[in-house]
């Protein structure tokens, strides 16, 4: 066993979970994705013909599970976006906010303390002590306005 999947499972057996073969390569996918800068954000879908296509004989049930023991263990953070989907992503501890494009789904990570500092004011404006906070931004990425607008000269 490869010193990441020893590692990975020693974690698992920490957070009182087997460390079976799905739990595993569940796991590898979200840390393969995240060290190579891909999307991070991934459906059940999405994870269940990942692993088809690397050959695994896992079903789309176990992956919906092995998901949500994740989420509930904190190794995974689970996100709604408004496509209806539920993405998963590692859970790296760094907070970061969302740009969600409306046409194609892709999902950017970014910081911004400006916008931190200035969420952290409402909040005291309003008299609340502040624990956390999700922000998602709805908009059209790059990609799908030049399309719209390749679409528009045709």
């Amino acid at each position: 066993m490869p010193d990441t999947q020893q590692e990975n499972a020693k974690n698992l057996k920490t957070l009182g979970l087997k460390a079976t073969g799905p739990r595993l390569k569940i796991l590898e996918i979200f840390q393969e994705r995240a060290k190579a800068g891909e999307d991070r954000h991934l459906s059940a879908e999405e994870v269940y013909k990942e692993l088809v296509n690397t050959g695994e004989d896992v079903g789309l049930a176990t992956v919906y599970r092995v998901l949500a023991q994740f989420a509930s263990a904190g190794i995974l953070t689970r996100r709604n976006f408004e496509h209806g989907t539920a993405v998963f992503e590692l859970d790296d501890g760094h907070h970061h906010d969302h740009l969600i494009c409306v046409m194609c789904g892709k999902v950017v990570e970014f910081v911004d303390e400006e916008v931190e500092k200035r969420q952290a004011e409402v909040a005291k404006q309003h008299g609340y002590e502040l624990v956390d906070h999700s922000m998602a931004l709805y908009g059209v990425c790059p990609e799908c306005q030049k399309h719209k607008a390749e679409k528009r000269e045709i």
